[in-house]
């Protein structure tokens, strides 16, 4: 086995793990090339360094992998900052290695041309860059998670921004909480989009809901930077994206791909503490 690079992404809802060998020779060609394991936690923010540690042990020890002799580097990327000093803690601690967060100014390869950079979600940059590296041309990345987020690169590499719209489980539970006599539905496409129960009448507005913002904020973009490649990532966009034409490609590592190369890109300012736990 050689170097191991853990890159972890915070998210609101769950925070993911994922564990690559850096020396694989076709690391590079998709997002998931040199991802070895990957774990899926909730993210709570009262968990400490400690206790995310014990989680991530018995994880590798069922994989095989080493939480020390192995690891050469960390890097993170949190949307749930009181989330972020526990991992760097872990970092630190319990991996020997100081780790680098993306967005502290890290070389992402990209221009950023958000008016304010500082304010673009560091999941946003790390999408951004794996999106880029992957498909060269024009892109539109579509997360479907906590929000749903668009973000928008030029051919050229420029980052231009984007939009941020509630997420599907975050309207669906606004909806049944304000509403008493809707109760919560799986999300499975109805048999039309014209409902015939309760349960299909919201998995109908959900669901088309969805399409028809994707397509109409896709085909909006487009009329400004030309035919883009529509990308679909985030948690719930294995389930979503085949019900959403205006997806064409979809990739749920995208933003551990993009956190690998941007680790990769700065891995000069990498350094070991210590030999860790």
């Amino acid at each position: 086995m050689g170097e191991l690079l853990l890159a972890v992404d915070i998210g609101n809802t769950d925070t993911v793990f994922g564990f690559y060998e850096l020396s694989r020779p076709e690391l590079g060609r998709r997002a998931e090339d040199g991802l070895l394991e990957h774990l899926r936690l909730a993210t709570r923010v009262d968990r400490t360094s400690d206790e995310i540690y014990l989680l991530l042990r018995q994880f590798v020890d069922v994989c095989g992998l080493s939480l020390s002799e192995q690891m050469v580097g960390v890097i993170i990327s949190s949307s749930a900052p009181s989330a972020t000093q526990a991992m760097i803690d872990l970092s630190r601690r319990w991996l020997g290695v100081e780790p680098l967060v993306l967005g502290r100014g890290l070389d992402l390869g990209l221009r950023v041309l958000y008016d304010n950079p500082n304010e673009v979600g560091p999941d946003r940059l790390a999408d951004a860059v794996g999106a880029h590296d992957l498909y060269q041309g024009a892109t539109i990345i579509v997360d479907l998670g906590t929000a749903t987020t668009f973000d928008v690169i030029t051919a050229d590499g420029d980052y231009l921004g984007g939009a941020i719209c509630p997420g599907v489980i975050v309207s669906l539970d606004a909806l049944v909480s304000r509403a008493a006599a809707l109760r919560k539905v799986e999300l499975v496409a109805p048999r039309s989009v014209i409902g015939k129960t309760t349960v299909e009448s919201i998995q109908a507005g959900v669901l088309y809901g969805v399409r028809g913002q994707v397509a109409q904020i896709v085909a909006d973009t487009e009329e400004i930077i030309g035919a883009a490649t529509v990308i679909g990532t985030g948690g719930l966009a294995e389930l979503l994206a085949p019900f959403i034409p205006a997806i064409t490609e979809v990739e749920p590592w995208l933003t551990l791909h993009g956190l690998r190369l941007t680790w990769e890109r700065n891995r000069h300012l990498a350094t070991r503490i210590s030999e860790g736990g």
